[in-house]
């Protein structure tokens, strides 16, 4: 079977403007919201590639109709809520978490039965922080148990059918874990339920179904952790918008890591995604003393955009990424471990347990990354230990990213700051969040070539 690699060799400073990927996060839900609008939306910045791509197949199975109007600019003919039709065939979610979790929560409302696939890697990921809540309101959800972990259900799921002249009932759920995801999910099966949907968090997690919701004048109002869906003064009726995607923070933040780890660089992004729940690296940036310039730039349906500046300064001083600022910045960790090894002193990862069961056991696959590239990095529970090695340059390395794109992504941040040649094995996830990530990196001076091997 044919596999991408990137062969990275260090050299040269990046500098120049490019854009960002469009934010996935926030792309699923408006090809949702669109799909179960009345009316024909439309939206831009819409690429046709990695997760987002799956979203819109998914929808496409379910009976949505999409009409390309220019090149990631998209019609969407809504069907409204009661709209959706059974799928002919199993429905592949990929890799794509995002998909699967999110759809879970609106096909476990339909009168219909639907199943979804997922990939490989996908298939071992844990699904019954999913699958319990819906059960409590009355869905029926099934899975394949784990082989390991009694109680845990594992894809692919089985959703419905509902039981005609019933409802999904009243839910009221406090997330042990903060999971926008979960809550999602849970909000969207709320669209239908037959009482108010209120949802707990420790802290806030990504917010971005709240302010679409808000933005689509759905009854939905967010008191600190607490989010409520008061279902009985809405007329589940959801109108057509007009949406361009903001660029997405969390793949901005390798291009702003590059720029901080290799010497005489300076980069600006555009349009780029501020939402307060995913300004975590900002912050973090901030504390460690980052030249970062935010402007702000308007808001989209309740995003805010704005645009990034940042410039090499020197080696940062090491830092801590815990409790409510890691939730803001939990798919940061792995560039911010790598921004960690060139840093002064020591950097420390906590109360990031809920990265072992993402693609890949996140916090073990970047502690044996960050030991080939010759950094020492003690693993913890729940986070990392890392001692920084500011002076000189990493040991160039050949490192496997597991089949996750944010471990692939990272590896080659450290490859540019090598001291020879590396190469980052399996990188064809990378598409899953940043289909151009090698272009964008050659754009800016960076020396990475994509090989296929057998």
């Amino acid at each position: 079977m044919t596999r991408i690699d990137f062969d990275v060799h260090p050299g040269g400073s990046l500098r120049g403007g490019v854009p960002v990927p469009t934010d996935k996060s926030i792309a699923h839900r408006a090809l949702i919201f669109a799909a179960l609008a009345e009316g024909i939306s439309r939206l831009q910045g819409v690429a046709p590639l990695g997760a987002i791509a799956v979203t819109r197949r998914v929808l496409e199975g379910l009976g949505v109709r999409f009409v390309e109007e220019a090149l990631g600019e998209i019609c969407v003919e809504g069907v409204g809520l009661r709209g959706l039709s059974a799928p002919l065939a199993p429905l592949d979610c990929g890799g794509s978490g995002t998909t699967l979790r999110l759809l879970a929560g609106l096909l476990a409302a339909q009168p219909f039965q639907s199943t979804l696939v997922a990939d490989a890697y996908l298939s071992q990921r844990p699904m019954a922080r999913i699958v319990a809540p819906l059960r409590r309101r009355g869905a029926s959800v099934e899975g394949r148990f784990h082989p390991t972990h009694a109680g845990e259900i594992l894809p692919p799921l089985i959703l419905g059918p509902l039981p005609a002249g019933t409802a999904l009932l009243e839910s009221e759920e406090s997330l042990p874990i903060p999971s926008a995801q979960v809550k999602s999910a849970l909000l969207l099966s709320g669209l239908y339920a037959e009482g108010n949907t209120y949802v707990h968090e420790p802290v806030v997690s990504r917010d971005h179904t709240e302010r679409m919701l808000c933005a689509l004048e759905v009854p939905l109002r967010a008191v600190a952790s607490v989010v409520e869906l008061d279902i009985r003064r809405w007329d589940r009726r959801l109108p057509p918008f007009s949406l361009r995607i903001p660029g997405d923070l969390s793949s901005a933040a390798f291009l702003l890591i590059a720029a901080l780890l290799v010497p005489g660089s300076e980069i600006i992004l555009r349009g780029v995604g501020l939402n307060p729940t995913r300004r975590g690296i900002l912050e973090y940036l901030r504390d460690v003393g980052a030249p970062v310039a935010v402007e702000e730039r308007g808001d989209r349906m309740g995003e805010p955009v704005g645009d990034l500046q940042v410039m090499y300064g020197g080696p940062l001083r090491g830092g801590l990424l815990a409790g409510e600022m890691l939730v803001r910045a939990i798919d940061e960790v792995p560039v911010l471990c790598a921004l960690g090894a060139r840093s002064e002193g020591v950097t420390e990862i906590a109360d990031a347990g809920e990265l072992r069961v993402k693609e890949s056991d996140r916090l073990a696959a970047m502690a044996q990354v960050l030991r080939a590239f010759g950094v020492a990095c003690e693993e913890r529970p729940d986070g990392l230990r890392i001692e920084g090695k500011p002076e000189g340059l990493l040991t160039a390395a050949d490192v496997d990213s597991g089949g996750d794109h944010r471990i692939a992504m990272a590896a080659v941040l450290l490859a540019l700051v090598a001291d020879g040649p590396s190469r980052v094995r399996d990188v064809g996830c990378v598409g899953t969040s940043f289909p151009r990530f090698a272009g964008t990196l050659r754009a800016l001076g960076a020396k990475i070539h994509a090989v296929e091997r057998e």
